[in-house]
């Protein structure tokens, strides 16, 4: 899905100046952030995403990683300039707790504290946890085809690369720690350190007080929590990490970080980890604060509800390009992210792929597939909409590919798995997604006595027609049932075919899927509803 960037385009870069699609807008601000520093004409422009590895990847970590993909390459577009995306681990963090989806959990808490890089791999797969995680991760973002480096906290702090920066810290001691003391309460104020020692007796992730230290040894002194020893240690090899901010800070510092987006709960860390890096004599880098996502009750995800959607979700019964555009669209809002957002986002995303070569090139820089194709989308529309096969596969209780194919091979004479293999993929998502969420949950109204005339009608008024009608002939006589019935609102209508014919309470547009699942065999279905045919059938 991601690929190389496109050669700088001139012609392109022009119009991208003038783009009001998102990621030219950060592109665009993160150039004119850029021009000030003179010394910087040449240096590679760095992109950079944080992950934590106590847990394995999730849809947050993917949104992430694309939107910062589709920066990068927007910037790449607009100035031509050398780009690297870094996703950092920082896998030198303590284990807080035992996460509740791995095996071995009682084994687990003798190692709470300890970096997540020295805790035994409970899969017992890989040298440690982090490792574990590490891996997933690097898996994850190469099966989405992204175009990264991975860094590693564990080997960045033991190696010494971050020894320079970590002396800048101290030799910033008394001006880091004004900056954070404010924003904590009075009891944290007195044992905060932004130096995390790591134990040599216990290999933990030690938070004390510092009892002194020595900015021209680079070394720090606390007592021993078990045995109330001083103990005197470099900050650097490895012996220390810091804490969150000031290692966010001193990551950015180190690194030279340019571009990082981070979640709208992260806002007043951006803002101190911003006031640290500048102490530090480095300039923080720009980027935004994305939403977070909502369940369909509009409430915040979280993992111990377990209201969330998960990647593998997803991709259970949608393609990776529209979680793409899921992550495109408004990623300054707050969106709901629930199963039954998945089809309608399927049918936008080739909906906008069909438009691409119908638009001039101005426009295309617009359009999502741009970005979520890396400024090459292949135009490609559908025959028919991934709502309709699901409505469908509900209609026919469709078990496999097969059952869909029969009807869109009517509808659609020529078009078969060969010639739209992504219309194939397709069916085979809307079988699942009728399977897994649909069929489960389906439940068919019976008819009313009034409602049984207005079903008699609409069926003597179908049967005028000739098979060769069209979607909109067809569509034209339910409407005007509807409004022969008199209904408040032609919307009463369709919701009444929709619960009594569909066994829901929303659907397609009902010409379309009369036209698609055949003419004839939609008489049939409203002759069942006539008979209370329908519920019974499916309740077998």
């Amino acid at each position: 899905m991601m690929t190389n960037p496109l050669r700088f385009n001139r012609e392109i870069a022009n119009l991208a100046n003038n783009a009001k699609a998102w990621p030219f807008v950060e592109a665009r601000n993160l150039a004119k952030r850029l021009e000030v520093q003179s010394h910087n004409n040449n240096k590679e422009i760095v992109f950079e995403t944080g992950y934590g590895p106590s847990g394995l990847p999730h849809i947050g970590t993917f949104g992430e990683v694309v939107r910062t993909s589709m920066i990068r390459h927007a910037f790449e577009v607009l100035t031509g300039r050398k780009t690297r995306l870094i996703c950092f681990s920082d896998d030198m963090d303590g284990l807080r707790k035992v996460p509740d989806n791995i095996p071995n959990q009682d084994d687990m808490e003798k190692f709470l504290e300890m970096p997540l890089t020295r805790v035994p791999d409970p899969f017992g797969t890989h040298s440690s946890f982090g490792a574990h995680n590490n891996a997933r991760l690097q898996v994850f973002l190469d099966n989405f085809g992204f175009d990264y480096e991975f860094l590693s906290a564990t080997e960045l702090y033991q190696t010494g690369k971050f020894d320079l920066a970590l002396l800048d810290v101290l030799s910033n001691y008394e001006k880091i720690i004004n900056i954070i003391l404010p924003t904590l309460s009075a009891e944290r104020q007195a044992t905060y350190s932004p130096f995390l020692p790591i134990c040599p007796n216990t290999g933990k992730v030690l938070q004390v007080p510092l009892t002194g230290y020595d900015k021209e040894a680079g070394m720090i002194s606390y007592v021993d929590p078990l045995t109330s020893d001083e103990v005197t240690t470099k900050v650097t090899g490895g012996n220390c990490k810091l804490q969150w901010k000031a290692d966010w800070a001193m990551r950015w510092h180190a690194l030279g970080v340019d571009y990082e987006i981070s979640g709208k709960d992260l806002i007043d860390s951006v803002t101190l980890s911003s006031k640290i890096v500048r102490v530090l004599g480095s300039i923080p880098p720009a980027g935004f604060s994305y939403e977070l996502f909502l369940d369909q009750n509009g409430e915040k995800i979280s993992k111990s509800k377990g209201n969330g959607l998960s990647v593998e979700e997803w991709l259970t019964y949608g393609s990776p390009e529209s979680l793409s555009l899921f992550m495109y669209a408004q990623p300054k809002r707050a969106k709901r992210l629930f199963f039954d957002i998945i089809p309608k986002t399927v049918d936008e995303y080739f909906i906008y792929l069909g438009k691409i070569n119908e638009s001039d090139k101005a426009s295309q820089l617009e359009n999502p597939t741009w970005h979520i194709h890396q400024g090459n989308p292949e135009s490609s529309t559908l025959p028919v909409s991934f709502t309709l096969l699901l409505n469908l596969a509900g209609v026919c209780a469709a078990e496999d590919n097969q059952a869909i194919w029969s009807y869109v091979r009517q509808y659609v004479p020529g078009v078969t798995s060969k010639t739209h293999p992504h219309l194939d993929v397709l069916i085979g998502y809307a079988v699942t997604f009728y399977r897994d969420r649909v069929r489960p949950f389906k439940s068919y109204r019976i008819a009313n006595k009034e409602e049984k005339i207005h079903l008699k009608d609409l069926k003597d008024a179908l049967s005028k027609l000739p098979d060769e009608a069209t979607a909109e002939d067809i569509q034209s006589r339910v409407y005007e049932i509807g409004k022969q019935a008199n209904y408040e609102s032609l919307k009463d209508w369709f919701s009444c075919l929709y619960q009594i014919l569909l066994g829901q309470t929303q659907g397609p547009r009902i010409g379309s899927f009369f036209k698609l699942y055949g003419l004839k065999a939609s008489l049939n279905l409203i002759e069942d509803a006539l008979n209370d045919r329908i519920e019974k059938a499916e309740l077998k």
